[in-house]
């Protein structure tokens, strides 16, 4: 019988490894776990039918939670994550970028706080669930990588600056580009999670994501930036390969169009590689770029 230190080193180690994976359960045996329980492999032990693990799935989420958490965390609280909330396996890299916003309304402000305590949330709680599998914080770029989308979809021109933490328009058109994509993102990599236990806080988190790009999409309505916005959709939509599923927030002039879904009133998935596609700012296959200048730590890390 294995001791437990062993048994969950193994599994840690075989939480992004197929082969591992494979060899601990063909050498240990569910039955043989003996005092650590069958119900310890969780999610952990489980391939996902593309031969991606769980855990796999699980730190591509993580590499996205920390993107979210430091553009909220300077953003409400002119700081980003704690240093004990960054260490993992990988390349842990630093975040160039970010500042508190001088928001001019109450209700933005307050909007910006909670989502950044959720976003917080969602990093400790992957990283717990994740254990020793967890990867660390990627080198993340919100400087120059707003630019770069911001002149993308034309809100800039070449050679000027778009500063997300500027002013509430701005910020909330930056939340814009997260928010969507992470609901997409959270939807696309429901199949791949094989442990219900881990699915279903996958579906609690990308209710949470739903609500948070409801208030940003309903905040930018009110504001009268749906023009900006649509920019944006569009500029997703260019990076994430064919067909046009995307959607902004409305027209000015036509019906408001704050939950985008398809005919039948269902929100639409991107895949992972589709939705680093959008983060990288790359419409090609690659490992890094935009938001990530080194790409994200894990198995799952190229674009489509």
């Amino acid at each position: 019988m294995f001791g437990k230190a062993v048994v969950t080193d193994m599994i840690n180690r075989s939480a992004e490894n197929e082969t591992d994976r494979r060899l601990f359960l063909k050498s240990a045996g569910v039955a043989g776990l003996g005092v650590v329980g069958a119900g310890a492999l969780g999610g952990a032990a489980n391939a996902a039918p593309s031969g991606v693990s769980d855990g796999a799935v699980l730190n591509f989420a993580l590499n996205l939670e920390y993107l979210e958490a430091e553009f909220y965390q300077y953003a409400a609280f002119g700081k980003g994550l704690d240093d004990k909330l960054t260490s993992g396996k990988g390349k842990k890299g630093g975040v160039k970028g970010g500042r508190q916003v001088a928001f001019a309304t109450p209700a933005i402000r307050k909007y910006a706080e909670e989502i950044a305590t959720d976003e917080l949330d969602h990093v400790a709680f992957l990283r717990k669930a994740l254990g020793g599998a967890k990867v660390a914080r990627p080198a993340i770029n919100i400087q120059e990588s707003f630019t770069a989308a911001a002149t993308a979809a034309g809100l800039i021109q070449p050679g000027q600056t778009f500063d997300p933490y500027a002013n509430e328009d701005n910020f909330l058109l930056a939340a814009f580009v997260f928010e969507d994509v992470g609901v997409t993102a959270y939807k696309g990599a429901a199949p791949l999670i094989t442990n219900k236990t881990y699915l279903e806080a996958a579906a609690g988190i990308l209710a949470v994501e739903a609500y948070h790009a409801g208030i940003v999409r309903s905040a930018l309505y009110s504001k009268g930036l749906q023009d900006a916005a649509q920019a944006i959709s569009k500029a997703r939509d260019s990076l994430d390969g064919k067909g046009k599923k995307d959607q902004g927030i409305g027209s000015a002039a036509g019906a408001a169009n704050l939950v985008p879904t398809d005919k039948n009133g269902i929100a639409y998935s991107r895949t992972p590689g589709q939705v680093l596609n959008v983060v990288y700012l790359n419409p090609k296959s690659v490992t890094k770029g935009g938001f990530f200048p080194r790409g994200v730590n894990g198995a799952v890390n190229k674009s489509a």
